[in-house]
């Protein structure tokens, strides 16, 4: 039995003791073999389920799924502490400098006419503060682990600023009918149809972009809407397996399903 004091209620001074007790000699020996590379998809999918209880409007749930991502924080600092590197309170020191550093409108004297003025001044302050010197390295800044819809359009934002842009919406809507008949050529020949396909996606987030939408959104609400579809063909199919149907009538119920919904 470890030496540990029960409490009715704890705090992330008890999780930083937890996590160092299920790391130490005589703890767990799961959470002691861990390392940065082996829990990294846990910090991503934890991250993506506290999204998902943001969306479904849940205090508890989202309470919870918080709690996973903080216990991530706390073991990725744990690592680091054990190496000598940092830990949880260097972490929160390091936050806490940049959220000074980065709002000199709160913790300053500079004055911001609201939120856009606001942006800017952080935009400013970050380039400086990560050593930007050019617009190319704000872009190469962006995170390559995002979500690849997320990265193409913080990277096409970034280049905004640097006035490389459409003036509207319908050069991107252009753009993007011109990258689908390269799509369409390329799969013609069977050649550079990865790169024609990336481009053409690429295109798709611009002109979201230009309309104010979300592409990591809209794509997984057509997603959603696809099995919703689905689910009706596979209905409408009744005792017939859909795999023993040939294209057209899998086609006609799929018509009726999309008429029905």
């Amino acid at each position: 039995m470890v030496d540990f004091q029960y409490k009715d209620s704890y705090d992330v001074n008890d999780l930083v003791e937890i996590v160092r007790i299920l790391r130490s000699p005589g703890g767990c020996p799961w959470d002691a073999e861990q390392t940065h590379e082996s829990i990294r998809r846990d910090f991503l999918e934890e991250a993506y389920e506290a999204v998902e209880a943001i969306d479904e409007g849940s205090t508890e749930h989202l309470k919870e799924e918080l709690g996973d991502v903080l216990l991530q924080v706390a073991l990725h600092a744990r690592m680091e502490e054990e190496q000598g590197s940092f830990d949880l309170n260097g972490v929160a020191d390091g936050v806490c400098k940049k959220l000074i550093y980065r709002h000199p409108h709160v913790f300053g004297d500079v004055a911001v006419s609201g939120t856009g003025e606001v942006l800017t001044n952080w935009e400013a302050l970050k380039r400086k503060e990560k050593h930007q010197a050019t617009h190319t390295d704000a872009l190469n800044s962006v995170a390559r682990s995002l979500p690849a819809l997320w990265r193409a359009e913080k990277v096409q934002k970034k280049a905004k600023k640097a006035g490389f842009d459409w003036p509207d919406v319908s050069g991107a809507v252009d753009k993007l009918s011109e990258e689908l008949s390269e799509f369409k050529a390329a799969v013609a020949e069977n050649s550079n149809v990865e790169e024609e396909l990336g481009d053409l996606l690429f295109s798709a987030v611009n002109a979201a972009r230009f309309v104010k939408v979300d592409p990591e959104a809209a794509l997984q609400k057509a997603t959603e809407k696809f099995i919703a579809r689905f689910r009706r063909v596979e209905e409408l199919a009744g005792d017939r397996p859909m795999e023993d149907m040939d294209l057209a009538e899998l086609d006609k119920l799929w018509e009726q399903a999309k008429h029905q919904a």
